[in-house]
């Protein structure tokens, strides 16, 4: 049972990076969560990226609904987190591999993912690249107000 509390307590503290904009701690964490818990020969698949993504976000629960590849705008962004109760700052994370992160946020207002949760005030875009050649995380977290 400890393990289990590890991760969720792990994943408050994701939640909590990201929600104070802090790239490079959610970066370092993800990195220690993808070296902890992916084998390694499954480590540069997306559906393992996916997975610990999912793992990594896991306390979020409590607060949002979580959407995999979400329709939203012109496209389908990788995870949009609706949030439960109204007032609460909206997440989109849009993820990329061997690409920058700034690429992602072009992607996310490009196609407009930020439709679906356009009632919050605050939506933090968040773009995640992966290396797969040094097996290195980037993370950007922009603040975009609606209102």
């Amino acid at each position: 049972m400890g393990e289990v509390k590890q991760i969720v307590d792990g994943s408050k503290e994701m939640l909590d990076a990201t929600l104070s904009c802090d790239g490079l701690k959610v970066a370092a964490m993800l990195e220690k969560i993808h070296d902890r818990e992916i084998p390694f020969l499954e480590y540069n698949d997306e559906n393992a990226l996916a997975c610990f993504i999912t793992l990594s976000y896991l306390y979020a629960r409590k607060d949002y609904r979580i959407e995999r590849e979400a329709k939203s705008g012109k496209g389908y962004c990788d995870y949009l987190f609706i949030p439960k109760k109204k007032g609460r700052t909206a997440i989109i994370l849009e993820l990329k591999v061997d690409d920058t992160p700034e690429n992602a946020i072009c992607q996310i207002k490009q196609k407009n993912y930020m439709q679906k949760v356009e009632e919050s005030s605050e939506i933090l875009l968040v773009r995640i690249s992966y290396d797969k050649k040094v097996k290195r995380h980037q993370c950007l977290i922009e603040k975009y107000t609606t209102k």
